[in-house]
């Protein structure tokens, strides 16, 4: 395991009044995984990293907290007790290491009866770097003041309550003085290290029912603990965009890929699944990508609940023959039965056009092409600009080819979750940040119920997996597990029991 890395990684997770937990601090290393019995809060912790890295990308804290069940007041810790204002709220914070050492992140939000943020602090180098607190409750802002270490000690100035201040610093800070240069690398580091997210929840049934190239993933935030449809992440970060290449393990050709991209216009691609060229504030594309191919390639890009999975195979596939054939090994590894092989293909032009209509309403919710209707020819117009739906199939040799919805609900999740750790934010719906070259990140793979609807066998082996790629220190994974057997003995897991 590669642990003298400077990729910025969170490295603890401090719960310090949500939901069940208090008082709770959570060591994370590059593979961690949280269990204990229903109830315990193992889904809460990876809700309260999730919330904390939406908000390190720039959205706002409503629309954050809105995919929490019961929103906001849900996050609140139970039998909490309002103050004489009627105020009551949670606190959550974490931990990065990185280039810039030991940085603390530690945010109060208000649930009631207001949502706003009302109070951060930033802690690091042994200096507070920025604080925040409400000062007027009239005003939708926060106080703020942050290092210096000039002729004036700090500066301070409002910043928005609905808004994670830290993630605002880059265009705050004019970075002049060594107490200002301290604060942009701090900042900086958090925040690449809470964008470097993607949550996966693979869902069977939907992944069944869709069978079609999807659309480009929606401006959602991390998503998946949400069930939202990706992680694709924007905010106040702008257009600029890249992703980071994709990590490596032992499996033979999963090597990583990377290269930097330039700060504030497009990102070229980093090799094959590595970072895609997006057009970003600079406009322009490089890399391997065309701008006619662009619409095209976000279909292909595997969003939370991993609906699309036909149309990111088919993208795969043809991108990388090396990785595939990782792939397909380790699916047979995991899957009853022969498999020689993993492909998509055109869906049989059997369907009639009544179902043709209706799968125009799962597409327009996905944000799909053709999903925009304007007058009576646009769904026509949309029908006829969308590529034909794919199906993966798996070849069985003698057997003929299955397709994947033919599959066992454990079986799916294996193929859905292999592959995205074989994979990087190019081939996801993830925004991590272009600014940063891509060999000074990794990314956070978030699991809720990584063994769910698998057998000891199938849950060990993509363990096996995860272990093989973190090694290089690209990929770090932090999920939940029912039974913790199955990372039993394999190096470098951490598992934490919750309600112990």
């Amino acid at each position: 395991m590669n642990t003298d890395s400077v990729r910025p990684a969170v490295t603890e997770l401090r719960l310090s009044a949500f939901k069940a937990h208090r008082g709770v601090v959570l060591p994370l290393g590059p593979l961690t995984l949280l269990s204990g019995g229903s109830g315990s809060g193992k889904s809460s912790a990876l809700q309260a990293y999730e919330i904390l890295a939406r908000l390190g990308s720039g959205e706002p804290l409503a629309r954050v907290v809105r995919e929490v069940a019961g929103g906001a007041s849900a996050c609140v810790p139970a039998g909490s007790r309002p103050d004489a204002q009627g105020r009551r709220g949670f606190r959550i914070g974490c931990t990065v290491d990185g280039p810039v050492g030991r940085v603390e992140l530690d945010l109060a939000v208000q649930a009631e009866p207001e949502l706003r943020i009302v109070g951060e602090r930033l802690i690091g180098c042994g200096e507070t770097l920025l604080v925040t607190a409400l000062t007027d409750p009239t005003r939708p802002a926060v106080q703020a003041a942050w290092h210096t270490a000039g002729a004036t000690p700090v500066t301070r100035a409002p910043l928005p309550d609905d808004r994670l201040g830290t993630s605002l610093l880059p265009l705050r800070v004019a970075g002049k003085t060594t107490g200002q240069r301290l604060v942009l690398a701090a900042a900086e580091q958090v925040v690449v290290a809470l964008r470097s997210v993607f949550v996966c929840d693979p869902r069977p049934e939907v992944m069944r029912g869709a069978g079609g190239t999807g659309g480009a993933s929606g401006a959602n935030g991390v998503g998946g603990v949400s069930e939202r449809g990706g992680a694709g992440r924007g905010g106040a970060h702008g257009g600029r965009s890249a992703s980071v290449g994709s990590g490596a393990g032992k499996y033979p050709g999963a090597e990583g890929a990377g290269r930097p991209t330039a700060t504030g216009g497009t990102g070229g691609s980093a090799g094959p699944w590595g970072a895609r060229a997006r057009q970003g504030a600079g406009g322009g594309s490089a890399g391997g990508w065309s701008h006619d191919a662009d619409r095209e390639h976000d279909e292909g890009r595997l969003r939370s609940a991993c609906d699309n999975l036909p149309a990111v195979l088919a993208r795969t596939g043809q991108e990388c023959t090396r990785r595939h054939a990782v792939l397909v090994a380790a699916v047979r590894e995991a899957c009853a039965g022969p498999v020689d092989g993993l492909r998509a293909v055109a869906r049989r032009q059997a369907a009639t056009a009544g179902e043709e209509d209706a799968a125009e309403v799962p597409a327009a919710a996905r944000g799909g092409t053709g999903g925009a209707r304007r007058g009576t020819g646009g769904a026509r117009r949309g029908a006829a600009e969308r590529k034909p739906a794919m199906q993966a199939v798996l070849d069985r040799g003698a057997l003929g080819e299955m397709p994947i919805e033919q599959l066992g609900d454990g079986e799916l999740r294996f193929l859905a979750l292999a592959l995205v750790l074989l994979t990087g934010p190019g081939v996801l719906a993830m925004d991590p940040a272009g600014e940063i070259p891509s060999a000074h990140q990794q990314m956070t793979v978030m699991a809720d119920g990584m063994d769910r609807c698998m057998d000891h066998r199938q849950a060990r082996e993509l363990m096996s997996l995860a272990v093989r790629m973190a090694e290089r220190g690209h990929v770090r994974l932090f999920g939940t597990v029912r039974d913790a057997s199955v990372a039993e003995g394999l190096p470098e897991v951490q598992v934490l029991h919750l309600g112990a």
